[in-house]
């Protein structure tokens, strides 16, 4: 074991070889790699790099299909998050699992076994030894919806604690935080690492990765890739270490087919799309695109980069009419769209593939057919009269299957019986089918085999071919350095950076995507 400063870490958990399928995909790939006690271990990854499938493994939400876990120097089996709380192992969500009507103590017992009489009391007693060094000045009584998130997360790892974790897993625990807060949550670290708690951190900031990690891991397509140890972090220049760490993470240069080689050159058509000084909020009503400014040329596919919950998403619903600003303008082939609504902006030229396929976008248990035409049945000439023409319909979705090869059963079968990239594919026909002038794509690719998503990505160069602005929201490089003509990256709601095809590269917008400055 690594000696950290003049101390040895304890091994709590080892990682022996885990490796994790799903179709199509190897998200764990034989990682090997040890938690110990009084350390903040970093799981360093750009999207899709396995962080959260490790993180998952862990906490007892998935299986690994090969490999070992070792808990305090005995061979486990995580069947469930049950189990992974009963080897002491605790995990706070990027998105909180609090129940807002509850109080601060009944949140921290729910779920506990304590016997056949609750004693709100006595829990409260036990809470309060815990309550101090987390700087919580609200009484434990306190309903959660009334505190901040800052204090809802440290509600969050008080739970876990309450209940003898020794192991505490954050998945991106600072994406929901304030500059203010951040500093206290790594003060709270700091203080756990002293009690012998091995803290597990997943993140994509690598400045906030440098300040807090005694360990930095890095993933890369499921793969461990680098390590930096106590004495690396120690003894490196940050620059050097910097310079490592993106290299590791984003695969340093781009392969030759990359950096725009997909598509060739095209000449632009006039602005067709512009946004001023937008500023539009969350669900949870932060801040979250902040003053972007950008105008889409006709003919162009902008990509959008940036790690997830950045804002790339609330700007693609801002353009597609399901968001409102709060500040603004929105204009599409000189039409004011600002706060008008899906309708107006769909009446506009504007269409819209969102991330969540079997949620947002579709009705899984109906036919292919009517899923085709979701949002136009109600218009000639699928119904009139408010009744449905059944042979129009059937005959528009054949030629969508036809033109986009969709491999289906027929118009009629569950859209359910159709493969995820199958969806994908009818999903992105209907919003063609309805001639776009801005075409607005959040993560097209997402979940796809190569083969598919290779067909969705030569669909949307054909449409910018042919005129059609397309906005590209995606977490793969790859992808965005493959197929667009300018890139843009959003941090922390900002648009940070446009560059140009010419100028773009995996380390640059690496860069630009963890907050530092263009080497």
């Amino acid at each position: 074991m690594t000696a950290k400063l003049g101390g040895d870490f304890t091994p709590l958990i080892e990682i022996q070889g885990i490796s994790k399928r799903f179709p199509g995909v190897v998200a764990n790939d034989d990682l090997w790699l040890t938690i110990c006690g009084g350390e903040i271990h970093t799981i360093l990854g750009e999207n899709g790099a396995g962080k959260s499938t490790l993180m998952n493994i862990l906490a007892g939400m998935l299986r690994p299909d090969q490999g070992r876990l070792r808990i305090n120097g005995r061979e486990v089996t995580l069947e469930s998050p049950q189990a992974a709380l009963r080897h002491g192992i605790g995990t706070v969500y990027q998105h909180f699992t609090l129940v807002p009507n509850l109080s601060v103590i009944e949140n921290v017992i729910l779920g506990l076994d304590l016997g056949f009489a609750l004693n709100l009391g006595r829990a409260e007693q036990r809470l309060k030894s815990l309550w101090g060094d987390f700087g919580l000045v609200v009484s434990p009584r306190t309903e959660v919806r009334y505190l901040s998130l800052g204090q809802q997360q440290r509600v969050e790892i008080i739970k876990t604690l309450f209940r003898g974790s020794q192991v505490l897993l954050l998945d991106e625990p600072t994406s929901v935080l304030t500059p203010p807060e951040v500093r206290e949550l790594f003060a709270i670290l700091s203080q756990l690492k002293t009690r012998g708690i091995g803290i597990v951190f997943i993140t994509h900031k690598l400045d906030e990765a440098l300040d807090i990690s005694d360990r930095i891991t890095i993933l890369r397509e499921g793969k461990k890739v680098g390590a930096f140890g106590p004495d690396d972090l120690a003894q490196r220049e940050r620059g050097v270490l910097t310079g490592q760490i993106v290299a590791a993470m984003f695969g340093g240069p781009a392969p030759a087919h990359l950096a725009g080689a997909g598509r060739s050159l095209q000449k632009l058509g006039p602005p067709l799309c512009t946004l001023s000084q937008i500023t539009a909020l969350d669900d949870r009503g932060a801040p979250a695109v902040q003053g972007v400014s950008l105008q889409l040329q006709a003919g162009e596919i902008f990509g959008i980069a940036g790690v997830d919950g950045n804002g790339q998403k609330e700007l693609g619903e801002v353009l597609a009419g399901q968001r409102p600003v709060i500040q603004g303008q929105v204009m599409l082939a000189g039409v004011n769209l600002t706060n008008r609504g899906v309708t107006a902006a769909a009446q506009a030229g504007s269409g819209y593939v969102t991330d969540d396929r079997l949620g947002e976008a579709s009705v899984p248990s109906l036919s292919v057919a009517e899923n085709a035409v979701l949002k136009v049945f109600n218009q000639p000439p699928f119904s009139r009269w408010t009744v449905l023409n059944r042979a129009v319909i059937a005959s528009h979705t054949r030629r969508l299957i036809r033109q986009f090869k969709i491999k289906t059963p027929g118009p009629e079968a569950r859209l359910s019986t159709l493969s995820g990239g199958n969806i994908q594919k009818l999903l992105l026909a209907r919003e063609l089918a309805r001639q776009p002038k801005l075409l607005i794509c959040n993560k097209p690719t997402q979940g796809l085999d190569a083969l598919t998503a290779e067909s969705i990505l030569q669909t949307l160069r054909l449409q910018a071919d042919q005129g059609m602005a397309v906005l590209l929201i995606s977490s793969e490089l790859d992808e965005i350095l493959e197929v667009s003509d300018r890139i843009g990256v959003m941090v922390k709601g900002r648009l940070v950076g446009v560059v140009s095809r010419g100028e773009a590269s995996l380390e640059k917008l690496g860069r630009l995507m963890l907050g530092l400055p263009d080497a």
